[in-house]
Order: C-alpha cells, then sequence, then structure tokens
C-alpha cells in the first residue's frame, strides 16, 4: 500500500543522506521526496512516499524516528490528509493537438503557462492520481517532456505535524 510520510528534521546538512541511507541500506524504495525549510528555520519538513505492507511501514518510521536529525514522524496515512503535486508537462501544439490539449487542460483545470508555435507547457496541481489520470488520458505521442515534483502532504483540520 502506498503511505506518504511528513517529517520534521534539522535543517542540517547530510540529515537528507542519512534518511535515503536508511531506505537503501534495507532495500526501501522512495517513490517521491520532497524537502523545505518550515517556518523555523532550523527544521525543515520532509515528505516521502513510499508502499509496503503495515508492518514495513511501521518499521520504517520505527527508523526513521532512531535517527538523531529528526524531530517528529508522521504517517498521514493513519488519518484524513491533503496531498498535492505539481506537474509541468510541455505538449505538442500544433494543428493536430492544439484543440485537444487546450480541452484536456480545461477538463484537469490546468493552467497554460507558455505557448509557442508548435508546444504548450501546461501546469496541473492536485493528486498523483489526478496527474496520473490527465497523462493516460492525452494521445503518447503528443507529450514532449514532463516535470514532476513529487508529494507534498498535510493532515486535515486540527491534525498537525509541530514539535
Amino acid at each position: 500500500m502506498r503511505h506518504i510520510i511528513s517529517l520534521l528534521m534539522e535543517n542540517e546538512s547530510g540529515a537528507l543522506s542519512r534518511v535515503s541511507g536508511l531506505f537503501s541500506a534495507r532495500g526501501y524504495n522512495i517513490e517521491s521526496l520532497t524537502v523545505a525549510p518550515t517556518e523555523d528555520p532550523t527544521l525543515s519538513r520532509m515528505t516521502i512516499v513510499t508502499s509496503g505492507s503495515d508492518e514495513i511501514i511501521e518499521q520504517i518510521i520505527k527508523q526513521l524516528n532512531k535517527l538523531i536529525d529528526i524531530v517528529k514522524v508522521l504517517d498521514l496515512n493513519d488519518g484524513r490528509f491533503i496531498e498535492r503535486e505539481l506537474m509541468i508537462v510541455k505538449v505538442k501544439a500544433n494543428a493536430q493537438y492544439r484543440d485537444e490539449m487546450k480541452r484536456m487542460c480545461d477538463i484537469f483545470r490546468g493552467r497554460i503557462i507558455d505557448v509557442s508555435d508548435n508546444s504548450f507547457t501546461i501546469e496541473i496541481t492536485g493528486s498523483s492520481s489526478k496527474l496520473d489520470a490527465y497523462i493516460e488520458s492525452i494521445d503518447k505521442a503528443a507529450i514532449l517532456e514532463i516535470v514532476r515534483t513529487g508529494a507534498s502532504g498535510i493532515g486535515r483540520g486540527d491534525r498537525i505535524l509541530k514539535v
């Protein structure tokens, strides 16, 4: 099962390396990884998307909690959460594809952020499954390039990750 693990860590050099090393040393895969400073400049928030059984995820969380740089760990899948990812996709926009690309962009509530004679660059934000659905719904031959940020997540309501 896919899990989104959010953690607070000290904003120091080598901290990211220790977290990714923990995953690689135990043979766990990281599907996506995002890291950025928080409102406290001494802390960074890391969001890791990984897959595994409940036992494997529990083991990952226990191992993460043992790392000295980690302040707090939260499996967002243990409650309600909001997930968002940004995708920028460059697609063909010649006479054959132009109207179709505009229509699909509107359907998925994307924005055309750059236009050239032969291409559109489209920005789409949403859950990973929404972005996957967009890619599946357009002609593969029209895709020139895709860039995705990886998932970011936050608990709903009063559920927060704070020290």
